[in-house]
């Protein structure tokens, strides 16, 4: 990693980036519980909420809607994907390239890695490539770091975890993005493991409010920078709260139960 070559999508140092990429990777399933947010204008209005640092897509989404906001959201143009369609051994095509997101006007790249996979090798060549691209146009890089393949029996024990947190950081990303390892000390492992490398907190699949936020808020205690998260939000009925919630927690240092009070969820539970 570089000093400070992740300024542009991090805020005091800490990060919220929005993930949008959840057309490509799940496919339409996931905008069935908030089937407005098939439309990608309504997450880029999202991303203009000022707890948001940055907001991850793929190219098509990219070239349609970002020109419209380019002025209110920082787009982290997120470089590689599949289906979920595909039944192979966990691979990720490169969809675009780092000079073509940089014409487009983005700040940093995302790149997902499975480490463990029978397509590791690839995939890690394809992101020195794209990692020293990057460095090119001074854009920041974020690693999607996600242990996976036929080798592997548990993606989130807490040893996996934190192998997952040093690639990032052996590979020469400026964040890692991981699985929540299940504690408090396995996150603080995981960070210690990266090193300079900051480590942020997938958001993984929706949950109601309150496990949400404490799970967030236990990353945050063992050393996470942050969160990077979409189903968390843009599935919820009211998500503009959530993040609310998130910026309170993650860069006002609020506690769960502050942050609670900015969700309809805590004012009915008040009633």
């Amino acid at each position: 990693m570089i000093p400070d070559a992740d300024e542009a999508i991090t805020r005091n140092g800490k990060a919220l980036i929005l993930a949008y990429d959840h057309g490509i990777e799940h496919g339409p399933v996931d905008f069935e519980p908030n089937p407005e947010t098939a439309d990608p204008e309504r997450v880029f209005d999202l991303a203009t909420h000022d707890a948001v640092t940055a907001l991850a897509v793929g190219k098509g989404v990219a070239e349609s809607y970002y020109p419209s906001y380019e002025d209110d959201v920082t787009l982290l143009a997120k470089l590689n994907g599949t289906s979920n369609l595909w039944m192979g051994e966990p691979d990720s095509a490169v969809n675009w390239s780092v000079d073509y997101a940089a014409e487009l006007g983005a700040d940093a790249i995302g790149f997902t890695l499975y480490g463990g996979s029978n397509h590791e090798v690839e995939m890690a060549e394809e992101f020195r490539d794209a990692q020293e691209a990057a460095r090119e146009h001074d854009m920041g890089v974020v690693m999607w770091s996600y242990p996976r393949g036929q080798g592997l029996k548990n993606d989130t024990a807490p040893d996996t975890i934190a192998y997952a947190a040093r690639l990032g950081l052996e590979l020469g990303a400026d964040i890692a993005k991981v699985k929540f390892p299940g504690s408090t000390e396995a996150m603080a492992k995981a960070a210690r493991m990266a090193g300079p490398t900051k480590v942020v907190m997938s958001g993984g699949s929706k949950t109601d409010d309150r496990a949400f936020l404490e799970t967030v808020s236990e990353a945050l205690d063992g050393g996470a920078q942050g969160l990077a998260v979409g189903r968390n939000v843009f599935q919820r009925e009211n998500p503009g709260e959530i993040l609310d919630a998130l910026e309170a927690v993650i860069f006002e240092d609020a506690s769960v139960e502050e942050a609670l009070e900015h969700t309809t969820a805590s004012a009915v539970a008040d009633d």
